[in-house]
């Protein structure tokens, strides 16, 4: 089951990827040149929106399934703390969080912006920070061959 998450949530960061981009790119020519905010606006925040939440979600049930270190490990949890382990025990995981909430406040701001191109700025801003959030902390796997870009 464990293996199984977790091939479903390598690939959903694709989609997240995917529709992040495309809203970012909507919200941007939409600001920039003064476009009124329309129905595909709305629908594609919502796409990278949901997206997200499905991740975070895929993501809990990893964390809370997965086999960390016990307290009882003592020194070893120390010396884990300094590894992979901590980075999706503690950093992972916050920085992913917070971009999900930054993503849901964008969407709920934008929407509720009274002009088209304050909707549009919201939705840039926040879209952008969250993505910028999620590009950064994705482990890659470009310097551990271990971690593939697409598991099977």
């Amino acid at each position: 089951m464990y293996n199984t998450l977790l091939v479903i949530h390598s690939y959903t960061r694709w989609l997240v990827l995917v529709f992040g981009l495309i809203a970012l790119y909507r919200a941007y020519t939409g600001y920039s040149n003064r476009r009124p905010y329309v129905g595909a606006d709305n629908g594609m925040g919502a796409s990278f929106v949901g997206s997200i939440h499905l991740q975070v979600l895929l993501g809990l049930l990893l964390y809370f399934m997965g086999n960390w270190p016990s307290r009882a490990a003592g020194a070893a949890m120390e010396a884990a703390a300094r590894t992979e382990v901590r980075f999706f025990k503690m950093e992972h995981i916050a920085v992913m969080l917070l971009a999900a909430v930054l993503a849901q406040v964008g969407r709920s701001l934008s929407k509720k912006a009274s002009d088209d191109v304050v909707k549009h700025k919201k939705a840039f801003t926040y879209f952008g920070i969250a993505l910028l959030l999620i590009l950064i902390m994705i482990p890659w796997g470009i310097w551990n061959p271990e971690r593939p870009l697409f598991r099977f």
